[in-house]
Order: C-alpha cells, then structure tokens, then sequence
C-alpha cells in the first residue's frame, strides 16, 4: 500500500519542480531588465562634438545665434575715362591725302560719235563714268600715224545754262591739235552732257579728271580712236576753275609730264573763299575750319609737284587776282621747281587780240619744250 502512493508523490515532486522551474524562467521573462551601466563616451580627436551620455536631463532649448552674414563691399574699380566715339570727319574726302590714297580708273573711254571739225584732225565725242556720273567731252586727234603726245584741257567756271561742248576754249584745243597733240576736252561735272554730281572747292572735277587720265593711259595705243595716243607724253592745261583742278591732278599724279595755267583760282582754297561770292567755281560757300582748309588746299603740298609748270596771267584781271599767280611762282621758284611765269599787260580773265595770240604761241612753245621729242 505504501508503495503504491510513493511513485505518485515522487511524481508529483517532479512536476511541482518543473512548474516552479517554468514559472521562474517566465518571471525572468517578463520583468524588466536591470539597467546595465553604459560605457564611458568616447572622445573623438576632431571638430565633431562628444557623444553625450545618456542621461535624460533636459536638453536646454537650442538659441540660433546668427552668424554675421559676409557683406560683400563692392570696391570701386579705378575710374576709367570711356573711349569717346570718334566723329567722323566731314571734310576727310576734300583732303589731299585722301585724293592721293584712292585708286582711279576703271571702265572704258567711248566714242560718242564724230563732231565737226575743219583742220587737219578730227574732232569726237567721248564718254566715260567716274563715281558713277555719265561724264562727256570733245577729243581733238590729228591726221598722221602718231604717236601724238596728249593735252587734257579743262575749262574755266562758265554759267552750266550757258555753256556748250564747243565753248571758247576750243580754239586753244583745235591749235594744240593742229601742232600735233591728241587734246581731250571734257566738260566737267554740271556741264550738259556731262552729269551734276558734289563738287565742292571742285574736289568732284578733281576725281573725274584723274579718273580720265587713268583711262587714257590704259586705252592709248589699243585699237580704238585714242590708239595714237602716246600715254607717256601727258600734259595738262586749266583756264581759271580749270587752273585750280590742274593743281591738285599735279600733287596726286606724279606722272604728268608738264603744266600750264592761265589766269588760275588760288592754290590756297581760303582766298578763294573769302574772295568769291561761292567757292569759285559755282558752288555756295560752307565755313571750314583752317586746319581743315590746310590739308585741302593745293598750296600746303605744293613740294610734292613734279611736272615744269608754266603759269599765265593777265595784270587787268578783275576775276582773279594776278597776285594770286605771282604768289604761287615765288612759292614754286622757293621750292626750285622748273616754273615759267609771264604776266600780261592790259590783259583781262580771259586774253584778248595781241594778248591771246602771246598766249597761244607760248602754250605750243612750252609743251613741245617738254612733250615733243628733240628733233
């Protein structure tokens, strides 16, 4: 009987140890656990700051201490003067230098047609283009085989309604052309056929003959009716207006073999200023500076002419001065350029009687001196 009840005591036991076993284990479970000492933080040897230890004191409130924001100064640069626009200069075209800078040339001289003669030449119309104007004139060429030297003539200031082709200086071309010598006549800018075109102090005319004489040089002795044109032998003659281009043509062309004036406008553009009721040469008058007026006038480069000039004038001249021509022989006689002066008694602008006939035989005089070969 004893036996019996001790196996299920023993058993019991067992099992009473197993439950307080298993509700030890869940005691230990569920309770929370001891805290547990944490290590001391670790200081880091950088700008980083130190891990703080966990203790939960309150953390004061963060104060945003602003950083002072960099406020950029603008430092002036240097003062710095502005680069002025330069004005262009109105009078840059009228100056000698430019003149002597442009190209000239281009196109073609063409036969207009026959005009009427009655000497031992035969007379044409011709055309060219210069800056773009229809230019005219008459060309006296002689009979014969040539070579012919060759005059360019170029007229004084007549009214534009009242002049024609034929005007009065064609007698001095038809006795250049009876003596020898290819005379181109042309009419300068204004002069029907001729077009109208800017031509102030006559710096137009100026273009429009340099133009020609490129022409001529490269046309002479092609097949065509300038072929017995020598282009060596150039020379120019200008009568009052005419004087004044050939002076400038003179200073940009080095080439022209030689020159002749006959009561010419002034080399110095500010007596024709003062002097005329327009510029001398049917233009209305502009004031101009002096300093511009010095790099236009002719008489400022008068070192840079080449060609033997001969100047005449009449001492009864009441259009331009006679003063004017004997001031430009000294300048030139100064210089020791080759320059013939005769000044005509009684004499008006434009030579009359014995006084043209003087004239006349100097003029074939002179150029055969210097565009005719030795005989």
């Amino acid at each position: 009987m004893q036996n019996k009840s001790f196996i299920p005591l023993f058993l019991l036991a067992i099992l009473l140890v197993i439950g307080i076993f298993i509700g030890y284990r869940m005691l230990q479970e569920t309770a929370p656990p001891t805290p547990t000492e944490l290590p001391a933080p670790l200081v880091e040897h950088h700008a980083y700051t130190q891990t703080p230890t966990v203790t939960l004191t309150p953390s004061p409130t963060a104060t945003f201490t602003p950083t002072p924001t960099a406020t950029a100064t603008l430092t002036p640069l240097p003062s710095q003067t502005p680069t002025p626009t330069a004005t262009p200069d109105p009078y840059l075209d009228l100056y000698i230098s430019s003149l002597m800078e442009r190209k000239y040339g281009g196109g073609l001289i063409q036969d207009a047609g026959d005009l009427n003669s009655a000497g031992n030449f035969i007379r044409k119309l011709f055309k060219y283009r210069s800056e773009g104007l229809d230019m005219y004139g008459f060309i006296d060429i002689p009979f014969g085989k040539g070579p012919f030297p060759v005059i360019v003539m170029l007229h004084g200031y007549v009214d534009p309604d009242e002049y024609s082709t034929l005007d009065y200086s064609t007698r001095y071309a038809d006795t250049l052309a009876e003596d020898g010598y290819i005379v181109v006549h042309p009419n300068l800018r204004g002069y029907a056929p001729s077009a109208k075109g800017d031509n102030f102090l006559g710096i137009g005319d100026t273009v429009d003959v340099l133009n020609l004489i490129s022409l001529l040089r490269s046309q002479a002795g092609s097949p065509g009716f300038l072929q017995k044109a020598d282009p060596e032998r150039l020379g120019l003659w200008g009568h009052s207006m005419g004087g004044g281009i050939v002076q400038r043509v003179l200073i940009v062309d080095p080439d022209i073999r030689a020159a002749l004036l006959y009561a010419s406008v002034s080399a110095d553009e500010a007596l024709n200023l003062a002097h005329f009721d327009d510029d001398g040469r049917g233009n209305k008058k502009q004031r101009i500076p002096q300093e511009a007026l010095t790099l236009i006038s002719p008489v400022y480069f008068l070192d840079k002419i080449n060609a033997p000039l001969s100047i005449q004038h009449g001492e009864a001249d009441t259009v331009v001065p006679v003063e004017w021509s004997q001031d430009l022989c000294d300048k030139l006689d100064e210089l020791g350029k080759d320059v013939q002066c005769t000044y005509y008694p009684k004499q008006p602008h434009t030579f009359q009687n014995s006084g043209d006939t003087q004239l006349i035989a100097h003029t074939l005089d002179f150029f055969d001196t210097y565009l005719k070969p030795a005989e």
